[in-house]
């Protein structure tokens, strides 16, 4: 199977925060901004696949601040890394704001996802070709957030 390039699963991804996304305090609810990402995430998974994927875990989400009503999210999405089946995919949430167009991060997030064939039956991916070094760099880090994962799922007796 030929790699293909981190750059061709990358997702943009915008979406205007609106009053019914909010909490009491009027800021985006963090379940929303989930969802957000887990569809930012399995576009990525797909685009590398080029097969049904589905979200198999969630590594670790961090909000950095809140979002405002009538702030523009901008999610940033690609495959760090690719195994046999399995994708990681890094998710990087800004916000935009409203009055001076500035973005700050406001979340970021790791998900795994397998990828299916057309029985619903985990299928092979193409390996990943990091070609920056920053995309290296990503793709070396997901590779230790794997084998700890791993780690901690065999130390749980699923492994």
């Amino acid at each position: 199977m030929e790699p293909r390039a981190a750059d061709d699963s990358t997702v943009m991804m915008t979406e205007l925060v609106m009053p019914n996304d909010a909490n009491a305090l009027g800021n985006c609810m963090g379940g929303r901004v989930m969802h957000l990402i887990d569809i930012a995430a399995a576009i990525a998974a797909r685009r590398h696949a080029r097969a049904t994927c589905v979200t198999a875990a969630i590594d670790e989400i961090v909000f950095h601040q809140a979002v405002p009503v009538g702030s523009v999210l901008v999610l940033q999405a690609s495959v760090n890394h690719a195994g046999k089946t399995s994708m990681e995919v890094g998710v990087r949430v800004e916000m935009e704001s409203a009055a001076s167009g500035l973005r700050s991060h406001c979340a970021s997030a790791y998900l795994t996802f397998v990828a299916l064939d057309e029985n619903g039956h985990p299928t092979p991916v193409p390996p990943l070709l990091a070609r920056t070094k920053e995309q290296q760099r990503r793709q070396r880090e997901a590779e230790e957030r794997r084998s700890r994962r791993l780690a901690r799922l065999k130390g749980r007796g699923k492994g």
